[in-house]
């Protein structure tokens, strides 16, 4: 095996880390120093050209944020990977923000770690990076994140989802946030502004669905005095309220075309008229919007502008609903049972064994919103130990006591309407279209339950191996992936 070129640097005060990491690096033969601390990394960053340095994020004498800062400042070349066995939200935005390559979190996956070094040689052959980092985007652990907003997760998507959050938090480009209701678009909004150089600047929300279309463009923009009907002074509307700071407007979806027409004249010239003005207004503002319906639906229909939807959807982020992550639904159950524990209860309140399985396999049609009632409702009612079954509303302990097959046939039923609401198959196709979705979900799953085995997957399914492999070739399924240890 050929010798690698680039040297990688491994900084951590666990010795044992340092050692399990380089052992693993050097038998793939690439260059590996390592450091103990911050003060020594820098060193040798000083001394050396490397490609990567991997960097944990809490040590006794260093804060790995802080050498994450300087060492971007120093050398913008570099491609730093944050580890930490705290992978919670505040530190993977933070880590993004200040430009970590990626984020990674303890116990090590050496294939994950391989996959970062190979897309890092091949985005270093491709091209090299020239600028570096703004001064916006050096602001360090200044930040003040005490108040930032609950968002939870440690699912892929979530995971994912900070990792757009700290990227795009710096800059000033438009956001859309789409998702359900009750999935937490509103909170993305917030923590987008609190992470932003806005964040000493407002954060102004408004639902336009809320307002009537009447009211909706005075809301708005504001109006001036006389400009209707009682309208008795002159009034500042929400884009003036936000100058210098954030506007959320909040299903934005339910905007009438005439407004729609007026949000994108700000949008591309930062004025607007209040209603019965003469005079343009000037605003410095960050838009950020969210919906629950399906523009491109929409624009179809001719009821959402096209010109619109395309200068909101700058950057894109998509909320999950809480069923289709449902190993975070124990972590946001803790969450809320601490936020709320005080106020609702009277001593220490956890979840029961049998609840978290219960609340970890329920369809969760409201998504958090209908979690956190659920989990406000079981303190009141459990006052102190664990929260138990009988805590739980009515339909949720049916859903620990009742058939199983009844339940199952149930949230097959849901699924089945949700696929009928939001699919996009050609008419004609949905049966097929449908029936492929489900044969690769259950192929998935099969050959994750027998380790990737194909045999055992065909005898389960009563197919023979043949056919399998047909299938999970035309479904792009790799049975690897699905083996021990796999990534």
């Amino acid at each position: 095996m050929t010798e690698k070129q680039n040297k990688i640097l491994i900084v951590d005060d666990e010795q044992n880390i340092l050692w399990v990491l380089k052992k693993g690096l050097e038998k793939k033969n690439y260059l590996v120093h390592t450091a103990s601390s911050g003060e020594e990394a820098l060193k040798k960053l000083a001394d050396n050209q490397y490609l990567m340095m991997f960097s944990d994020i809490f040590m006794e004498d260093t804060n790995g944020l802080e050498l994450l800062e300087q060492s971007r400042k120093l050398f913008p070349d570099l491609k730093v990977v944050m580890m930490t066995a705290q992978d919670t939200m505040n530190n993977t935005i933070e880590a993004m923000r200040l430009g970590a390559y990626d984020y990674i979190t303890k116990p090590f996956d050496f294939d994950e770690i391989f996959r970062l070094i190979d897309q890092a040689e091949t985005a270093q052959s491709i091209s090299a990076p020239t600028s570096t980092l703004s001064a916006q985007n050096q602001e360090a652990g200044s930040q003040d994140t005490s108040t930032t907003s609950a968002i939870i997760g440690k699912s892929k998507r979530m995971q994912e989802i900070f990792k757009t959050i700290g990227q795009s938090a710096g800059s000033d480009l438009p956001i859309l946030i789409t998702g359900e209701s009750g999935t937490g678009k509103e909170m993305v909004a917030s923590t987008l502004h609190q992470y932003s150089h806005r964040k000493d600047k407002p954060f102004i929300c408004i639902n336009c669905a809320a307002i009537s279309r009447e009211l909706l463009e005075s809301e708005l923009f504001g109006h001036e005095r006389g400009a209707f009907t009682g309208a008795i002074e002159t009034k500042m509307g929400k884009f003036q309220q936000a100058d210098g700071g954030t506007l959320f407007l909040d299903e934005i979806g339910d905007l009438e075309l005439p407004l729609q027409a007026k949000i994108l004249r700000v949008l591309q010239n930062n004025e607007f008229y209040r209603v019965g003005g003469k005079n343009p207004i000037t605003v410095d503002v960050r838009v950020i919007a969210a919906t629950n319906q399906n523009l491109e639906d929409m624009m179809n229909l001719k009821r959402f502008r096209e010109d619109l939807y395309h200068r909101l959807n700058v950057i894109h982020i998509d909320m999950p609903p809480l069923r289709e992550r449902l190993q975070d639904v124990p972590l946001l159950a803790n969450y809320f049972i601490h936020r709320y524990a005080k106020t609702l209860s009277h001593g220490k309140v956890y979840l029961s064994p049998d609840v978290e399985r219960i609340l970890s396999r329920y369809h969760w049609s409201g998504n958090i919103r209908e979690l956190e009632n659920v989990i406000k409702r079981a303190l009141m009612l459990a006052l102190s130990g664990p929260i138990l079954p009988e805590h739980l509303p009515p339909h949720l302990q049916e859903d620990n006591t009742t058939d199983d097959n009844g339940q199952w046939d149930e949230r097959l039923n849901q699924l089945i309407q949700d696929f009928l609401l939001h699919n996009n198959a050609e008419e004609g196709t949905l049966y097929e279209t449908l029936i492929q979705k489900v044969e690769k979900h259950l192929f998935e799953n099969l050959l994750s339950k027998y380790s990737g085995k194909q045999v055992a997957t065909a005898k389960a399914l009563g197919i023979n191996r043949n056919t399998l492999k047909r299938k999970i070739d035309t479904m792009k399924i790799s049975p690897k992936k699905h083996k021990p240890n796999a990534s």
